[in-house]
């Protein structure tokens, strides 16, 4: 049974939606852990701070089902499928690993690209699964974490209190 990680980022009421995100993930996959909130800058346009958790669980779903079940949940949070790609985003749920395949196609590549550039993804996967070795990078997260720059992505914890109820 593949192990998925799940990147959650908001910028848009960040506390409320990735509440939510976080109880329909946990009902949608039993025994899902979180990592602990962060805030960052918007990246890739000028806008709000977003607030981001990864989410780690097991499923036998095949990757479509997990795909369909985190736009299920982006959709309950307000997203829309049109939504402009560096816009603010009511929530956005990226997957960042789905056990140790590796796929590159025109709508998803395995692992993530992004993983290994965005503190915001790297940082919490670290937290949450700091001895697992990435597929093609042949180190482990938290190797990686440890490498990348993060004087230059900083992250700022979010408090228990600040971010609302964290899983």
């Amino acid at each position: 049974m593949p192990e998925v990680y799940v990147a959650a980022g908001s910028n848009v009421e960040p506390e409320k939606h990735l509440a939510l995100a976080a109880r329909e993930l946990a009902r949608a996959f039993p025994g899902a852990r979180f990592s602990p909130w962060y805030r960052n800058r918007a990246v890739g346009f000028e806008g709000d701070d977003f607030i981001n958790f990864v989410a780690g669980f097991c499923t036998d779903l095949p990757l479509e089902a997990v795909i369909a079940q985190l736009q299920a949940i982006e959709g309950l949070c307000g997203r829309t499928r049109a939504a402009p790609r560096w816009a603010p985003r009511t929530m956005d749920l990226d997957i960042l690993l789905y056990g140790d395949r590796v796929m590159d196609s025109p709508t998803l590549r395995l692992p993530r690209p992004d993983l290994l550039k965005r503190a915001y993804m790297l940082g919490p996967l670290a937290d949450l699964a700091p001895g697992l070795p990435h597929p093609t990078a042949g180190l482990t997260i938290a190797e990686l974490w440890r490498r990348f720059d993060q004087a230059a992505h900083p992250l700022i914890r979010v408090a228990a209190g600040e971010a609302g109820p964290q899983a």
